[in-house]
């Protein structure tokens, strides 16, 4: 929940920092052009103003003081009365009505022979660039400070006088037009064109502001969708593997600082393979979605539902005691295992629990999840499906892959072996068939027992080439002696993962036909608990090796969970007695009493018998005397190699 809202406010942080960067950048260029515009604006409006000076100062020379000169050709010796008293009317007239300011007639050598004030001092250099562009015939024109103008500026015409009767230029104008009126009509026009421009500016940025708001949230959305879907399941919804780590270390972290605990729990679906291989991927798909709103209702606030990948789900449960956690998972079981209609077709959901508490069991995720993969597998191969980790001699994930990994490369280098120990007639002490029984040469480590390794195998694909290697090692050894005259039953171990490979009994069927073995001669061996995990692939296993000759033992018998119901259904060739009941058959009456109904039941159904673990000669004859066919053990001989079990006229020695 931290790690969603600490996300929630840097993407909220994020989204107003673009935006303002969004702000920022369109206001630059706004700002940038209505600066370039306003300027453009001020000096269009004072170019007005010097061409509206420009052209008054025309219409002043050509209509007052050209017509007041007269018939003069030059004015360096002066005006003449008349002329300068019809200059002082025009003159007088203009600056009443406001339209000049001032005004003074010069030579081209600077001299002032008419001033509107009388006064002959000031006025512009004759070497002024503007007085020598009007002393030459152009007019110049500009807006100037001048502190007896109505606001401070004037308009200043120079141009030259043209005398009306010869049209010949005989002096310059010094002419000062009033600038405040043009000043306030220009302002006038500035202010509505700021206001314009403004508003229009204004509508862009406000425009790029919704664009960029706008922006902004669709990439929000986009980045929060885009987070959504790297943490949580498409299919189901359901946090992922990633984010089920980030909420597990959240709780662990929080449970070392407040002392407190709870549960990790792995959830694993039986026969989910036989539902997509059946009906199809998109039934699959659906009923992974039936056990995700199954398994939801029955979470607490704070519990956390992750799907990790194919059929499995996992669950951190902060807060749970140990003593809550079995009754809540069996509730959850229950819910879970109602029967679910996919496809049209009911189906009976099955799944595996397993359960790893911390802090007794781990204090990180990995190693919780490990220990809760360890119990979930006990429980697949058990006879309940819900499983609490009790540390005692699991191996733990991380072994079974080095495990795993080394006997690939085992299987190559050709480190196993078989050993056979004898199975013997109980009635005449022959031997009639021996067991295969794999052992591993490790370079390291040394000789391996099966228990080493075989675990760690029968959990990964390979069991397979492992399965696959001991049936054709026994097959050549089983030519071998077949060839010698000894036609001797060979029984083969097999796991549950076999039964469940689709093609097991062609493949078993193969190897005898490529040694040449009639399929009689070959017995394999298979688990209680293997039977019980997948009862309907074990049993269409069993009756498809049956079809081909091939026989099946049911090893540990007593030990294991299935019931009689499937027995009663299934052509098993042998039952095998585990030792637990042998080694104290001559002292405990309980011991006898079940090694005579497992007799008695085997027979009923057909099957022979073999007790395992016989050590004595009198608990061989108090067999023998309860009808038992075969028996097995140190009393006849160690697991050997193959060249040393020897045979004295088909007796054992």
């Amino acid at each position: 929940m931290w790690r969603r809202r600490r996300q929630k406010r840097q993407g909220a942080r994020s989204s107003a920092s673009l935006f303002a960067t969004y702000a920022v950048a369109g206001l630059v260029p706004i700002a940038v052009l209505g600066a370039v515009l306003i300027r453009g604006v001020q000096q269009d409006a004072a170019r007005q103003g010097i061409d509206q000076g420009r052209s008054q100062a025309a219409v002043i020379a050509e209509m007052a003081v050209s017509p007041a000169l007269g018939n003069a050709d030059r004015l360096d010796e002066g005006l003449t009365t008349d002329q300068r008293r019809h200059l002082q009317e025009a003159t007088d007239l203009a600056l009443f009505h406001g339209s000049v300011v001032r005004m003074r007639m010069r030579t081209f050598a600077g001299q002032v022979v008419y001033s509107d004030d009388g006064s002959t001092a000031g006025g512009v250099s004759t070497a002024d660039p503007d007085f020598r562009a009007a002393a030459t015939g152009d007019t110049a024109v500009d807006v100037v400070k001048d502190p007896d103008a109505p606001g401070g500026r004037a308009i200043r015409a120079l141009q030259p006088v043209v005398a009306s009767a010869t049209g010949e230029a005989v002096g310059v104008l010094e002419l000062y037009l009033p600038y405040q009126a043009i000043a306030g009509r220009l302002h006038r026009e500035i202010v509505q064109t700021y206001w314009r421009l403004g508003g229009v500016l204004g509508g862009i940025y406000l425009l790029l502001g919704l664009i960029a708001w706008s922006t902004t949230r669709s990439l929000r959305r986009y980045a929060a969708q885009q987070e959504y879907e790297a943490l949580h399941d498409g299919l189901t919804g359901l946090p992922n593997r990633e984010e089920f780590r980030n909420r597990a270390a959240y709780a662990l972290a929080t449970a070392r600082r407040d002392g407190g605990g709870g549960a990790v729990v792995l959830v694993d679906l039986n026969r989910f393979k036989e539902v997509n291989d059946t009906l199809g991927h998109h039934a699959g798909d659906e009923l992974l979605q039936v056990v995700a709103r199954r398994l939801q209702p029955g979470l607490r606030s704070g519990d956390t539902l992750a799907r990790l990948g194919g059929d499995e789900f996992a669950l951190i449960m902060p807060g749970l005691q140990a003593a809550d956690v079995l009754p809540r998972m069996n509730r959850l079981r229950e819910e879970l295992t109602r029967e679910a209609v996919i496809e049209g077709v009911p189906l009976n959901v099955e799944a595996s629990f397993g359960v790893a508490l911390y802090p007794e069991h781990g204090s990180d995720v990995e190693e919780l999840l490990q220990r809760a993969d360890a119990a979930m597998y006990q429980s697949k191969r058990g006879a309940t499906d819900v499983v609490l980790y009790d540390g005692g001699g699991v191996a733990t994930p991380t072994q079974w892959l080095v495990v795993q990994a080394e006997l690939r490369h085992a299987l190559q280098r050709d480190e196993l072996f078989l050993l056979y120990q004898p199975k013997v007639d109980l009635a005449d002490g022959a031997i009639n068939g021996v067991e295969a029984l794999v052992r591993w040469q490790h370079p390291e480590r040394g000789l391996l027992p099966p228990s080493e390794f075989l675990p760690a195998a029968e959990l990964s694909g390979v069991i397979e080439p492992l399965t696959a290697w001991v049936l054709r090692r026994a097959a050549e050894d089983q030519a071998r002696w077949l060839a010698e005259g000894r036609p001797w039953v060979v029984s083969v171990n097999i796991s549950a993962r076999n039964l469940e490979t689709p093609g097991f009994a062609d493949l078993v069927a193969g190897i005898l036909a490529e040694h040449g073995l009639p399929p009689e001669l070959m017995l394999l061996e298979v688990t209680e608990t293997a039977l019980a995990g997948d009862a309907e692939t074990a049993a269409q296993a069993v009756r498809d090796l049956a079809a081909r000759g091939i026989g099946i033992s049911v090893d540990d018998f007593g030990m294991g969970y299935t019931s009689l119901s499937q027995l009663r259904g299934l052509p098993i060739a042998e039952i095998k007695i585990d030792r637990a009941f042998v080694s104290d058959l001559l002292t405990d009456p309980q011991s006898r009493a079940i090694v005579r109904s497992v007799i008695e039941l085997a027979h009923g159904l057909g099957s022979k018998v073999t007790a395992e673990g016989v050590e004595t000669t009198e608990v061989a004859d108090w067999l023998a005397s309860v009808d038992c066919d075969k028996a097995q053990g140190y009393v006849y001989s160690r697991p050997v190699a193959w060249r040393e079990i020897h045979v004295a006229e088909g007796v054992i020695r």
